[in-house]
């Protein structure tokens, strides 16, 4: 059971990335997804979920900017950016727990990605 997060780089200020989170091992599509991200120094924070249903989860520092998606078909789930910024940069994580604002949700099994790294700078 397996994830793995790519699709990482570095981007100028307003400029766009899609991220993936492929699924082994397990279908996506009866778990829910969760991206987070972790910048130098800071905490790992939630940015988005997709459930089973595809109900979808922003974090307010993201909305607006950022969609997840899911591709049933190729086992994996996206994360559009766009509209970057300098305060993106981190380490993103995609995973079977979910944060929603302050709610940690574990994901069963919980399974994490290896991370990709996204820097925002021009």
């Amino acid at each position: 059971v397996q994830l793995q997060a790519s699709g990482g780089g570095l981007v100028q200020p307003g400029g766009s990335l899609l991220l993936s989170c492929a699924a082994s091992g397990f279908t996506v599509d009866y778990y829910t997804i969760g991206w987070f991200r972790q910048a130098p120094g800071k905490e790992r924070e939630g940015v988005s979920c997709i459930n089973s249903e595809g109900r979808r989860y922003y974090a307010d520092s993201v909305k607006g900017r950022i969609t997840i998606s899911r591709d049933d078909a190729k086992n994996a789930v996206y994360l559009q950016m766009d509209s970057l910024k300098v305060e993106d940069t981190a380490v993103y994580y995609c995973s079977t727990s979910c944060r929603m604002g302050t709610v940690l949700v574990k994901g069963d099994p919980e399974v994490w990605g290896q991370g990709t790294q996204v820097t925002v700078s021009s």
